[in-house]
């Protein structure tokens, strides 16, 4: 199978496994949020930062390293399986023994137990990470999409009986462990690989070598982004930290799955030609335009939709999310930049650019922090929209440097893009609330009408202007080359 094929079937299985997955993650999310408190959700997002740093800690970065590594054996997958078992428990020990200290800091006694029962996960979890990047560097998206299905099913229907029966905020805890629990056994009734009695320290050295500065830079990404959980829960209220979640949540769900989709997808299909730059500068050009010409509409599209769409989905004890999801929509247009954009710089083996990167890009962030603090929630949500952006700006730099794609070509290429998606915006709004004082429709009607006025108006202002995105994606349906 050739490149091109090889990539758009596994970006569709991937999409699929994606979205089918988080579509029953997204049901569960709606049937759980009727049915429990803000609070209740305000209470896991406080527990998020830890149990993020766990999940990357166990991996050390050695699951990217074997996904870049040409020629791995079995010494190399039973090395990183032994010391991905090893940090899992150690990390749970640690994690256990400052549970009374992480309820203490938020003053919620209950905490004690529901972080100890919850990081039981890490364990579960290690114990399928070498099969799932096998997988995943075999670009076999599709057995990894019938495995999660059915995970996401059973923990969803647990969590939902439990949440029924009035466990409360342990429907989202016993949820999220008996999924974990249910992908792992499938993982190893499905897949063939077993590990062996093998550890080799000249694998571990140069995996660990690789992978410890992607692990600082995760560690750093993952306390920047769950620093508002952190803030907000301290200085706000739980129920606040529930409103804020729950728009974090529902803006991420189209942009978590596309990034995903494309981490998973464009790392090994770039690593197999990172030695061509001319072939990985035309891949990141088509791919970088195909994102934006379909996420930054959308999530405009959800700005001017929100409210409704909040009402309609979760009821109306969740309107006061309404502004964050806003604000933070804005934010989430560049989100999957900045994973696409990082694979470039780990393909090319310049993890120390990446940590390097990372270290000024937190530092900043955590000013801004500091600064948008005076301003209370608005700040906060404003603030992270303007790192963002800057973020992804120092990314793309770096990146594009590396393939000889300028800034200001790249600027160039999907400006465009942009100004189409503002303009639809303002005029399908405008359209909106004009209509919106003479009319009063139901919520899903509101919803269906405007995303189909604006995305009609949206592609079709694309059609008539010629823009090369567009005419991409349609080589892609019919099946033309891309690339060279």
């Amino acid at each position: 199978m050739g490149l091109q094929k090889a990539t758009i079937s596994g970006l569709i299985w991937t999409l699929a496994q994606q979205f089918s997955v988080q579509i029953i993650y997204f049901i569960t999310q709606i049937i759980l949020a009727r049915l429990l408190s803000p609070s209740a959700f305000g209470l896991i997002a406080m527990l998020q930062i830890f149990i993020s740093i766990g999940q990357i800690l166990i991996d050390n970065g050695m699951a990217t390293s074997l996904i870049r590594t040409q020629n791995v054996d079995e010494r190399d997958y039973s090395t990183v399986f032994i010391i991905n078992m090893v940090s899992s428990v150690l990390i749970y020990m640690i994690i256990f023994i400052l549970a009374p200290f992480i309820a203490s800091f938020y003053n919620l006694s209950e905490l004690t137990l529901i972080v100890r029962v919850y990081t039981l996960s890490f364990i579960i979890q290690a114990l399928v990470g070498v099969q799932t990047t096998q997988l995943t560097k075999a670009m076999n998206f599709k057995l990894q999409m019938l495995m999660q299905v059915p995970s996401a099913i059973i923990g969803g229907i647990s969590g939902i009986i439990l949440a029924i029966m009035g466990y409360g905020v342990w429907s989202l805890v016993w949820m999220a462990l008996i999924r974990t629990f249910v992908f792992m056994v499938q993982h190893w009734f499905y897949t063939d690989w077993r590990p062996k009695l093998m550890f080799d320290k000249l694998k571990l050295k140069y995996h660990f070598g690789f992978g410890y500065k992607l692990t600082l830079s995760g560690v750093l990404d993952v306390i920047y982004t769950n620093s508002y959980n952190l803030i907000i829960g301290k200085l706000f209220s739980t129920t606040q930290l529930g409103y804020y979640n729950q728009a974090d949540t529902l803006r991420m769900f189209p942009v978590n799955n596309i990034s995903m989709a494309l981490n998973k997808v464009t790392y090994p299909m770039f690593a197999s030609i990172n030695n061509d730059d001319e072939k990985l500068k035309i891949a990141y050009k088509k791919l970088m335009t195909q994102i934006l010409f379909w996420i930054v509409p959308f999530m405009l599209l959800l700005i001017v939709i929100a409210r409704p769409l909040f009402i309609f989905l979760i009821g109306e004890k969740w309107e006061p999310a309404v502004p964050y999801f806003r604000i933070l929509c804005i934010a989430a247009i560049v989100y999957p930049l900045h994973i696409y954009n990082l694979n470039i710089i780990n393909v090319k083996g310049r993890s120390d650019l990446f940590l390097r990167l990372e270290v000024i890009k937190k530092i900043v962030g955590l000013s801004v922090i500091g600064i948008s603090l005076f301003f209370g929630m608005p700040g906060l949500l404003i603030g992270q929209v303007l790192f963002s952006f800057g973020a992804v700006y120092i990314n793309t730099y770096y990146s594009g440097k590396m393939i000889n794609y300028s800034l200001k070509e790249q600027m160039k290429d999907i400006y465009p893009i942009f100004l189409i998606a503002v303009f639809t915006l303002v005029i399908t709004w405008g359209g909106y609330l004009i209509l919106g004082n003479y009319f009063r429709l139901a919520n899903l009607l509101q919803v269906v009408l405007v995303g189909t006025v604006f995305f009609a108006t949206y592609i079709g202002v694309c059609f008539l202007y010629k823009v090369p995105a567009l005419q991409d994606f349609k080589n892609i349906v019919s099946n033309k080359p891309l690339l060279p």
